[in-house]
């Protein structure tokens, strides 16, 4: 895998037809959905593939076909995020023998803990992992915001880059100054509003969840972002403003981006919407709202 990671990178949805199952066939059809739309690597198991809803077993499941299914085309990286630190290692374990590229870890979010102890959980992580390991910072559920001396401290420790969810441009850009002197260290954002401004000022890509549905929208802004296409980037920019506006607030529930983006997803035909426990897919008049963006969209 080369450094530092670049471009888009969706953190793909974990199709399922039940709690228990993966909709391997809706697998199979997302992941070439994504190769073929020019994504330049996947992220699964994060936030928005629900990981944490998900059994040991099922993500083991889900690693290896999706590792599988790609062949090495484009970097996996793993999302290992737990409230066990033995079970996120076994799950980087099994990553690495599947074939999977990274992982991803973002702090353990039952205990809160402080900025030392995530540094002194990372000491311990890092060393052993047996695959190059990308911070998520993703302080809305994780309740720690991870300062630059927490990240400063991780890269030391042989991390190979963030992925910043915080929504804070301002920490962001201090992240980008930070460590513009290192330049195999990735500065990622998980905003996509914060795309151009995060590749102008000198960031590395986005871990962009609108991807999934469109992945060569999110490509195309990438692009033009590095050609500083002004034209281009207003007009891609009103695009996705629009997928907030629509596709990403149909309920007042918080849950409402995750769900979104499958009942999409469902409605293109690409795979099922079904969302674990907790959470529950779309029916009713929310769906037919989304059915009725997603034809608006085709015209």
């Amino acid at each position: 895998m080369n450094l530092p990671l670049k471009g888009i990178i969706p953190p793909v949805v974990t199709p399922l037809t039940d709690n228990t199952t993966l909709d391997v066939r809706g697998i199979e059809n997302l992941v070439e959905h994504l190769v073929s739309g020019g994504v330049h690597g996947l992220f699964i198991l994060g936030t928005t593939g629900e990981a944490p809803s998900l059994s040991h077993k099922l993500r083991k499941d889900f690693i290896k076909r999706t590792c599988e299914l790609v062949n090495h085309r484009i970097p996996v990286m793993v999302g290992i995020t737990d409230t066990s630190f033995e079970e996120s290692l076994e799950i980087a374990e099994y990553s690495k023998i599947v074939g999977a590229d990274a992982v991803v870890v973002a702090p353990p979010y039952y205990i809160p803990i402080s900025q030392s102890e995530m540094v002194y959980y990372l000491g311990n992580l890092i060393p052993r992992s047996p695959l190059p390991l990308l911070l998520y910072n993703m302080p809305s559920h994780t309740k720690l915001h991870m300062v630059l001396s927490t990240v400063k401290a991780a890269k030391d420790l042989g991390a190979i880059g963030i992925k910043d969810s915080s929504g804070d441009m301002f920490y962001q850009t201090s992240l980008i100054e930070e460590f513009k002197g290192s330049p195999e260290f990735s500065i990622i954002t998980g905003t996509e509003l914060f795309i151009p401004e995060t590749i102008m000022m000198g960031g590395h890509g986005a871990i962009a969840g609108g991807a999934n549905m469109f992945p060569k929208l999110f490509v195309e802004l990438y692009e033009a972002s590095l050609a500083r296409d002004f034209e281009r980037i207003s007009a891609m920019r009103e695009v996705v403003m629009g997928l907030y506006n629509t596709i990403y607030n149909v309920s007042n529930n918080s849950s409402k981006y995750i769900k979104g983006i499958k009942c999409v997803l469902k409605t293109m035909g690409i795979c099922n919407d079904y969302a674990a426990l907790p959470l529950s897919r779309y029916e009713g008049a929310d769906r037919e709202k989304i059915e009725g963006y997603v034809a608006a969209m085709k015209k």
